[in-house]
């Protein structure tokens, strides 16, 4: 079973910079996708950054600009480098693994790590 551990969620000022660290139990050789989901109070989880292995980026427009996701596969690790960050950027971060098992196609999920940005 992977386990995925995530790191450096805090309490920041507006303005201020966070990076997020996942990583995983396992060494995934086969074509994977490492990235970072959020869910804020009341509201469904969404897509912050994606990055397959090999392949490029996917942000969602909300930090397009703000956030850099990269890997590190030696490590079998991701990061996500978040920078200007806003109040509405305060959600509990989830970093996500997905990769083909067998035949089909799996998803796993860190507990999360909280994000706090203060006006």
């Amino acid at each position: 079973q992977v386990q995925l551990v995530e790191s450096g969620g805090g309490l920041v000022q507006a303005g201020g910079s966070l990076r997020l660290s996942c990583a995983s139990s396992a060494s995934i050789s086969s074509d994977n996708t490492m990235g970072w989901y959020r869910q804020a109070p009341g509201k469904q989880r969404e897509l912050v950054a994606l990055l397959p292995l090999g392949g490029t980026t996917n942000y969602a427009d909300s930090v397009k600009g703000r956030f850099a996701i990269s890997r590190d596969n030696d490590k079998n690790t991701v990061y996500l480098q978040m920078n200007s960050l806003k109040p509405e950027d305060t959600a509990v971060y989830y970093c996500y693994l997905g990769y083909i098992k067998g035949l089909r196609w799996t998803d796993y999920w860190g507990p999360g790590t909280q994000v706090t940005v203060s006006s």
